[in-house]
């Protein structure tokens, strides 16, 4: 198969360009006023992984945007891959602008595979900014893979895994793993990808995978020190929606170019289909700002235009790319399109792989 490299911040997907379309002019700046107020940004995952990273760099540009200047305090609220702190969320928040959620696929997928732990529903909250995002899977040269080009060596070998869960957005590696006939022990029941990292760190698993602002911050300097090799991204999707090089990480193949060096052929099939479903629930849409049920059209107003302020900020401009790649984040409807397209699911291809995790990982769901 074919896959070209496509230009800086030239392929954020076929989603994200059919968004960034719908990017049109609001109305003015709502009359909020959150002056010495501080607002909880609640990251349902440890510290250190994406999503606290993605929270932690846009935080303060939040805070510099919003009227008043609240203070913007990050909130960490791991457990139940993601569920527990969404959860919380739900529970807890009242809405009055004070308390929002940065979700991930880690919180998309338990709800789009009908996870029991579940007790938020997508369709109450107001969405006010997403953040589109890639990610990359490495292996430890302790495997004797010092480049792609020894993916081969990887067959046969017992790889270990330390994962969230098998809902959480480590599904998109279970499923790409699995496409390529690797053998992967998963460790189930860590807090985020911030603690898989960690424990990769320690030698304790050989495998693992970050999301782009992650990989970026975290995993490059183990890179240049000869403790990690970078093996794939997940990629984007060009505007016709075929798989394309992440602009991020132009030099490394993407899933469908390493299948087709081990297999000899390009993916297809039922199970790549559920890999692409994810992919793009869990990147092209994956990260969220979510205001909780009931919060007025004119909070979330509010918050859409400090995002369209922070996005235009020079400040902003000038170090996101740095922090968290060539992933265009959007407001507006823009982000109700990208909202829309990370939580719903096409019902055969979430009962493939409710029936697949159930008979290979024994892991059962609600229906």
């Amino acid at each position: 198969m074919t896959v070209t490299t496509p230009t800086r911040r030239g392929a954020l997907g076929v989603i994200a360009a059919a968004a960034a379309a719908f990017t049109l002019g609001t109305p003015a700046h709502a009359q909020v006023d959150f002056s010495g107020q501080t607002i909880e940004w609640i990251i349902p995952f440890g510290t250190g992984g994406g999503s606290d990273t993605w929270a932690r760099f846009n935080a303060p540009f939040l805070s510099k945007h919003l009227p008043g200047n609240p203070t913007v305090v990050v909130v960490n609220e791991p457990g139940g891959g993601s569920t527990r702190g969404t959860n919380l969320f739900t529970q807890r928040a009242r809405p009055d602008g004070l308390t929002i959620l940065g979700t991930s696929g880690s919180t998309q997928f338990p709800y789009l595979l009908g996870d029991p732990r579940v007790r938020y529903e997508y369709q109450d909250w107001s969405v006010v900014m997403v953040g589109p995002t890639g990610g990359v899977a490495y292996v430890s040269p302790s495997t004797g893979v010092e480049s792609i080009d020894d993916v081969a060596n990887l067959q046969g070998q017992r790889l270990v895994y330390a994962s969230q869960g098998a809902t959480s957005l480590d599904l998109v590696p279970m499923l790409a793993f699995k496409l390529l006939g690797l053998d992967v022990n998963y460790v189930f029941g860590f807090g985020g990808r911030g603690d898989g990292r960690l424990a990769f760190e320690r030698g304790e698993v050989n495998i693992d995978y970050q999301t782009s602002s992650a990989f970026i911050s975290n995993v490059t300097p183990l890179v240049d020190e000869g403790k990690a090799v970078p093996l794939m991204s997940w990629g984007v999707l060009d505007d016709d929606g075929n798989p394309q090089r992440d602009p991020t990480f132009p030099d490394l193949p993407i899933l469908e170019e390493v299948y087709e060096m081990v297999h000899g052929e390009a993916p297809s099939g039922p199970m790549y289909d559920a890999y692409k479903a994810f992919n793009t629930a869990g990147f092209a849409a994956q990260k969220m700002v979510v205001l909780p049920e009931g919060a007025s059209d004119e909070l979330v107003e509010t918050y859409r235009a400090a995002w369209r302020d922070v996005f235009a900020d020079p400040d902003y401009q000038a170090t996101f790319e740095d922090a968290l790649g060539s992933y265009e984040q959007v407001t507006d409807r823009g982000a109700d399109a990208l909202f829309s397209a990370g939580t719903n699911i096409d019902p055969e291809v979430r009962s493939m792989v409710v029936d697949m995790l159930a008979s290979e990982y024994n892991v059962r769901l609600g229906d």
